[in-house]
């Protein structure tokens, strides 16, 4: 018998959740708890991310704490057990990793390694018996993600995807506006996530290290824009590569652009690339208006119009909201709302992005896709 889709809808989601994220209020307090112990988190790989965004949302957060770290850079370990009063028990590299298993302080970790090695150190992290969030995207194929979300169910760990605009409110109106059809029926949508890249020499340039070019890096953000502001799943696909300058970009496109089709008669144009100024917007058009987030993706200074006026909503850490509700997920035994099946969802449409700029533009069918589709109705 053909198992009967699965959608993860905000009405599943308050049922078994203890927070409730509005488009208005989004504050760190709205995390329940029944004690006062946080979680600990490892972050794998120290890089920018990391550095910049995930370790000092881990001094905000309720839920959870900076507990370890994983690096290939010895220079680095000092630092951060200095600045982050990392104890050494709680410091790994990649060679002993695995060890990890034995450590009772460390309860979640976070995979912030190059696209590549998400599914590898996922894995070993559920193996040591680790609660795994992973980067976006959270490996480089479907079979990756498959084996990923596998090993996680086998082992009975929590898997999350580090989807932070889930919890960010100019987001979460879009969501709103769309889902519940405030401005009438979605007609289209435009999305386009770009920066001009001018250092080529970073791993997301290679092929090997990165999965693919800014689809993978920038272009995710476009697709789920477009999915969870029509509330529906596309059933088709078509794309091209649009690379303006080809010496520049032999590993991997450096510009691309695509269109789903959604049974209702939507249609969503996106486009990303590491060759142009930056660019981060998501626009809705219905039959009488438009609306939309004309900076959409960033960590903060996110802008959006409708026809009642300019949003207003309060700047929130997006990935302390994040990690906050993936531990609570632990503590209570909850759905993750960034699930491993939607990371393996938006892979499968990336390998169908792919496999039609292969084909010359072909319309590729999506049937056979996941269904896995956050709503708020």
């Amino acid at each position: 018998m053909k198992k009967k889709p699965t959608f993860l809808t905000r009405r599943t989601f308050i049922k078994t959740s203890s927070i409730l994220l509005t488009a208005a209020s989004l504050p760190n307090t709205l995390f329940a708890r029944t004690d006062d112990k946080k979680l600990g988190v490892a972050l794998v790989g120290l890089g920018n991310y990391a550095s910049e965004q995930l370790a000092p949302a881990l001094l905000e957060t309720q839920n959870c704490y900076l507990a370890g770290i994983v690096t290939g850079t010895k220079s680095k370990e000092k630092i951060w057990q200095e600045k982050y009063n990392i104890p050494d028990k709680n410091v790994y590299n990649y060679a002993n990793f695995d060890d990890i298993v034995n450590n009772d302080n460390i309860d979640i970790v976070y995979i912030v390694l190059p696209n590549s090695m998400h599914a590898e150190y996922s894995i070993r992290a559920a193996k040591a018996g680790k609660h795994v969030i992973s980067e976006k995207p959270m490996a480089i194929s479907t079979a990756e993600c498959q084996q990923v979300i596998d090993t996680c169910k086998a082992l009975q760990v929590k898997l999350g995807v580090g989807y932070r605009l889930h919890y960010e409110p100019f987001n979460r109106e879009m969501i709103r506006l769309g889902q519940k059809r405030i401005y009438g029926p979605v007609n289209s949508i435009d999305a386009d996530f770009s920066f001009n890249m001018n250092d080529r020499t970073q791993w997301r340039a290679n092929k090997k290290y990165a999965g693919g070019g800014p689809l993978m890096d920038l272009g995710i953000y476009c697709l789920q824009g477009a999915i969870y502001s029509l509330g529906e799943l596309p059933i088709s696909v078509s794309a091209r590569d649009t690379t303006l300058n080809k010496a520049n970009w032999q590993s991997v496109e450096g510009s691309l652009e695509w269109t789903m089709k959604f049974e209702s008669g939507a249609v969503a144009n996106c486009r990303s690339s590491y060759e142009k100024e930056l660019v981060n917007h998501l626009l809705v058009k219905t039959e009488k208006h438009s609306y939309g987030l004309n900076q959409a993706y960033l960590f903060d200074q996110l802008a959006g119009f409708t026809p009642a006026g300019d949003m207003n909503f309060p700047t929130v850490n997006q990935q302390a909201l994040q990690m906050d509700d993936f531990a609570n997920s632990v503590r209570y035994d909850l759905p993750v709302l960034p699930c491993g099946e939607m990371g393996l969802r938006d892979m499968f449409i990336v390998e169908k992005i792919y496999e039609s700029i292969a084909a010359g533009g072909k319309d590729i069918s999506l049937a056979g896709m996941p269904q896995v589709l956050d709503k708020v109705l």
